[in-house]
C-alpha cells in the first residue's frame, strides 16, 4: 500500500536576508492529520519556516508543496484562497484588545465566510466550548490570563475549520501549569478535529508530548527527524545537546 502523499512539503529551500543565511538546501515533509515540532535553538529561523509555509515569505530558491501545488508560484489572489486552509496561533495570541472575545473569534468568520450574523454566533460558541471557554464571548482580552488569551486565539484559529493549525511558539511566557495544559489543548484539538498541526517550540517535554514526529532546524537544515522516542534515544551530540539543555557541546552558545 502507498503511503500517503504530506499535505505540505518544503523541497531544497533556500533563504537568506543580506549576509544572514537561514535555509540552506532545507527539507520537510508535513504529513497529514499528524502534529509536526519543529525544534531548534533561537534565530535559526523556526518562525521564518512558518511563514513559508502560508506564503508570507518566498525562498530565494526551492519549492513549498501544499497538496503537491508549488505555492512560490502563486499570485496574491491565489495565496489568499490557500490561507484559508491555515489557522494560526501567534505567540501572544495576537488578539485585538477593542473587541471582546466573541468578536475576536468571529472576526475570521465575519472577513472570510457567508454566514449569517446567528449562524456566526453559534459558530463562536462551538469554537469557544472545545478550548474550554464556554460563556466568555462578552469578555474583554484585557480580563483575561495569558493562558487564557492563547485558548482564545486557538479558537479564532480553529473558527474557519482549517485543515492545517501552526502554533507559533505557544507555551512562551507561561508557567508550567499552563503550559501543560496548552500542551493538552493542542493534542486534544489535533485527535477531535483530525487535522494537521505544525508547532514551533523551545519545549521538550511538551514536544514530546503533542508530536506525532520532531523535526530539528539546525544550520539551515532539518538536521534530524524522527518520532519523539528516536529522538528521545539518539545519540547524535547535537541532538542530545539541544535536548538536554546543556551549554557544552557541538552547538554553539552565543
Amino acid at each position: 500500500m502507498m503511503a500517503e502523499r504530506p499535505i505540505l512539503e518544503l523541497r531544497g529551500l533556500y533563504k537568506s536576508f543580506g549576509e544572514q543565511v537561514i535555509f540552506q538546501g532545507l527539507d520537510l515533509a508535513i504529513d497529514r492529520g499528524r502534529t509536526t515540532v519543529i525544534i531548534g535553538c533561537s534565530g535559526t529561523g523556526k518562525s521564518v519556516l512558518l511563514k513559508h509555509m502560508i506564503g508570507l515569505i518566498k525562498p530565494d530558491a526551492g519549492q513549498v508543496l501544499l497538496g503537491g501545488r508549488d505555492i512560490t508560484r502563486f499570485n496574491d489572489r491565489q495565496l489568499n484562497e490557500i490561507r484559508k486552509r491555515f489557522g494560526m496561533l501567534f505567540q501572544d495570541a495576537a488578539l485585538f484588545d477593542s473587541m471582546t472575545v466573541g468578536e475576536n473569534v468571529a472576526f475570521p468568520l465575519k472577513e472570510h465566510s457567508k454566514l449569517k450574523p446567528a449562524q456566526i454566533e453559534e459558530k463562536v460558541e462551538e469554537k469557544l466550548a472545545l478550548v474550554g471557554l464556554s460563556g466568555s464571548q462578552y469578555k474583554m482580552p484585557s480580563q483575561l490570563s495569558g493562558g487564557m488569551r492563547k485558548r482564545v486565539g486557538l479558537a479564532r484559529a480553529i473558527a474557519l475549520e482549517p485543515e492545517i493549525i501552526l502554533y507559533d511558539e505557544p507555551t512562551t511566557g507561561l508557567d508550567p501549569l499552563m503550559t501543560d495544559a496548552i500542551n493538552r489543548l493542542i493534542k486534544d484539538t489535533q485527535a477531535r478535529l483530525g487535522v494537521t498541526a505544525v508547532v514551533i517550540s523551545h519545549d521538550m517535554e511538551g514536544a514530546f508530548k503533542v508530536a506525532h514526529k520532531i523535526a530539528m532546524l539546525y544550520q539551515g537544515k532539518i538536521y534530524a527527524q524522527g518520532a519523539p522516542e528516536e529522538m528521545r534515544d539518539s545519540n547524535d551530540p547535537v541532538v542530545r545537546q539541544f535536548i538536554e539543555g546543556r551549554s557544552e557541546g557541538p552547538i554553539e552558545v552565543l
